[in-house]
């Protein structure tokens, strides 16, 4: 039966977390992803272009300090991934904090935090297919091959590094519909080609270490923040600056709990993957920035003002010249840069390669978790019935799937790295802000709610995180910090223009199981109230 929303205005939309099992249990996904494959799932995600290609970014900003600025946002993800380890276990459907805050904070809420989402995902893996993009253009097409590929083919209209703007970036976009393609025909076929290209990711990267970390010098480091440690706001530039950037190097542990639906005993294995992956990674950034900026330096090119220059024209003129031509700053490709630089050209080939190789498994987990919040959201009516559709043969959401990767393949083509690392973590942290805050709220509304994991002193960790999160935003470059107002506002529209008039919980179109709806359904909203419009 369909009705009005129910009464308690824009905030009265609360999907009890019974309802939200129940659906999951009913149209679910096919649960073929263990403790291990979901490990390697995150740290899938997470060692990607944050480290291969960003390192150079966040030299530019904080010089030596990105040491820190790695430390900084590691520190706000490690509390922000107990937060996720005690939710996803207590809820193990997909959606991941859209799911949360639907539960928690009601629809209205949980409608931008899904929206929200949609940008960390989508212009998260445009900017891994950008960094995939440099490696195969730098490494493989010009250094190896000897090949020099057009600028105009190579890059998008904005000038990146020391690479003039072109029309649109074509290997980027290739890759973009590639990993589309692999989605689309299944999650167990996905995880297992990302299995192999982690181990990849993670050889490289110790070969890295085991090369660099004995030649550092201590004058490499000198020094240590030439931009102090807050660059104003709005710029985006110092310790703090570099660490809002930094950020996106462990965005994607959160891409664990989007597969909750898909894992085989979520209420154990997701908070494994999500613990295990992030603490993995935490160690090889601290070892890869050291051996980075000891071994050949990472001050950055500072304008007349005495701040390090933003990215475009200016710097990539300044890294033409001779005095910067070499610079880790400079590099589109920073960790086999420094590998030629310290004279182990072959290996640093070879990195090349493997960052060629294994970047791809970043944009496929962040497809992955983009096309399940998708998924999840058509699935409760606030989008398009047709984008829940699962594929009869392969029973995956290939629609959504299909939709998403073309959105990403375009924005790849025309945007820099730089860019859309950072508008990829403003909607990233707002998402993890509410689910602090939903972690929170839940332990006060469902108390005996069985935990498989719960937060030591979550009053602490859950501020820890939300004030890290606040924090983080507001270091954001200027530009950076505008999208999500604006991306914001666009949802709204949707929303009240299509989502809040065709939501399954404001129509009375809640799934229970049979047993619970007699218990249920006085305590849905609009469902038994006895003054609600037909």
């Amino acid at each position: 039966m369909a009705t009005r929303a129910p009464r308690g205005g824009l905030f009265g939309r609360v999907k009890p977390l019974d309802a939200i099992l129940a659906t999951a249990e009913k149209k679910s996904l096919h649960r073929s992803l263990g403790a291990l494959q979901l490990t390697l799932f995150g740290v899938g995600a997470i060692i990607g272009t944050g480290i291969f290609v960003l390192t150079s970014v966040g030299a530019q900003k904080a010089g030596p300090g990105t040491l820190i600025s790695f430390i900084i946002a590691g520190a706000v993800c490690v509390v922000a991934a107990l937060c996720y380890a005690e939710i996803s276990s207590m809820i193990p459907v997909a959606g991941s904090a859209y799911t949360y805050s639907y539960t928690a904070q009601g629809e209205f809420l949980a409608w931008t935090v899904g929206w929200a989402l949609l940008l960390e995902y989508a212009v998260g893996a445009s900017a891994v297919s950008v960094g995939w993009s440099n490696y195969f253009i730098d490494t493989v097409m010009e250094r190896s091959w000897g090949i020099d590929f057009p600028d105009w083919l190579s890059s998008g209209p904005v000038v990146l590094g020391g690479k003039a703007g072109g029309l649109l970036n074509l290997p980027a976009l290739a890759i973009a519909l590639v990993v589309t393609g692999l989605l689309v025909i299944g999650t167990s076929e996905s995880a297992k080609v990302n299995a192999i290209l982690v181990a990849i990711k993670v050889t490289a990267l110790t070969v890295f270490c085991a090369l660099t970390l004995p030649v550092v010098q201590a004058a490499n480091f000198e020094p240590f923040a030439p931009a102090g440690m807050f660059g104003g706001f709005g710029s985006g530039v110092g310790v703090v600056g570099a660490a809002a950037t930094m950020f996106f190097a462990y965005v994607g542990f959160d891409a664990v709990s989007t597969a909750a639906e898909e894992t085989k005993n979520p209420q154990r294995n997701v908070p494994i993957g999500l613990i295990g992956s992030l603490a993995i990674c935490t160690v090889f950034y601290m070892l890869v920035t050291a051996g980075a900026v000891g071994a050949i330096g990472g001050q950055p090119v500072m304008g007349a003002n005495g701040a390090p220059l933003p990215a475009g024209e200016a710097l990539s003129l300044q890294c033409a010249t001779p005095q910067y031509v070499d610079a880790l700053v400079c590099s589109r490709e920073p960790l086999a840069h420094v590998l030629h630089t310290i004279g182990y050209g072959t290996i640093g080939n070879m990195l090349g390669y493997a960052a060629f190789i294994a970047l791809p498994s970043v944009i496929l987990i962040l497809l992955f978790g983009q096309t399940r919040i998708f998924f999840v959201m058509a699935r409760d009516g606030l989008l398009p019935e047709a984008l829940s559709r699962v594929h009869p043969k392969w029973k995956t959401p290939h629609v959504v799937t299909i939709i998403t990767g073309l959105i990403v393949a375009v924005a790849a083509a025309f945007f820099p790295v730089g860019a859309l690392a950072d508008v990829a973590n403003a909607g990233t942290l707002y998402a993890f802000l509410m689910v602090a805050i939903a972690v929170w709220q839940l332990r006060r509304t469902e108390p005996n709610r069985k935990r498989a994991f719960r937060v030591p002193a979550l009053p602490l960790v859950a501020l820890l995180t939300i004030g890290g999160c606040l924090f983080l935003f507001f270091n954001l470059p200027l530009e950076a910090m505008l999208v999500l107002p604006l991306w914001t506002i666009i949802g709204f529209g949707i929303y009240f223009l299509y989502g809040r008039r065709h939501s399954h919980l404001g129509r009375g179109l809640v799934e229970v199981h049979e047993g619970e709806a007699h218990d249920l359904a006085p305590h849905v909203p609009g469902i038994n109230d006895p003054d609600h419009r037909h």
